[in-house]
Parts: C-alpha cells; sequence; structure tokens
C-alpha cells in the first residue's frame, strides 16, 4: 500500500498544481485579456492528469478498503483548487493509521 500512497501523492499535487495554473492563470488570461492559448494547453494536460489522478486514487481506496463515500470525496478532490492538497495531506494521515494500526512499517520509514 506504501507504493500506491506515494503513487497518489505524486498525482495529486501535480493535478493540484495544473488545476492552480488553468484557474488561477489561464483562465483570467482567457476571460481578460483574450488570450486562450495558455487555457488550449494546460486544460487537456490537466484532464488527461485528473484520469490517472482517478486511477490512482481507486487504486489506493480498494487498497485501503475505504468507505464509498470517503472514496467519491477523494475522487472529486481533484477538481476544486488547493482541495487536492488537502485531500492528500487527509489520504497520507488515514493510510498511515491504517498501516499502523496493522503493524505494517509507516512510509518513510528508515528501519529496515
Amino acid at each position: 500500500m506504501e507504493s500506491a500512497l506515494k503513487r497518489y501523492r505524486v498525482i495529486a499535487y501535480v493535478v493540484g498544481v495544473f488545476l492552480l495554473i488553468l484557474t488561477l492563470v489561464a483562465m483570467p488570461l482567457k476571460y481578460l485579456a483574450d488570450q486562450s492559448a495558455l487555457v488550449a494547453i494546460v486544460g487537456p494536460i490537466h484532464g488527461f492528469l485528473y484520469m490517472v489522478y482517478l486511477v490512482l486514487a481507486f487504486h489506493l481506496a480498494a487498497l485501503a478498503r475505504w468507505r464509498f463515500g470517503y472514496t467519491v470525496a477523494v475522487l472529486l478532490a481533484g477538481t476544486i483548487p488547493f482541495l487536492s492538497f488537502v485531500a492528500e495531506r487527509k489520504v497520507t494521515h488515514r493510510v498511515h493509521a491504517t498501516l499502523a494500526g496493522r503493524g505494517a512499517e509507516p512510509v518513510g520509514s528508515t528501519a529496515r
């Protein structure tokens, strides 16, 4: 589950950054400066990355056996600016707690 968490964390940050670029830079440029080139580039990239986010988040949810409602909330986090960062922190804490409860070594531990 540690590797699934790491993949989820990376894609959550990447999706969050692209969504922020899209909403805070590209969209204002499109509507305020009539320059839609950045939206045409960043929009599809974010869309593709969001699909990857959905797959990786769902995989982690299946491994961790999350409830349906929690899973849906995490899946939707990639659509609201800043929320993917918040969701990533909550998911990380939740998975670490799950791993600690199972007696598994926490992610990032240096003990071997």
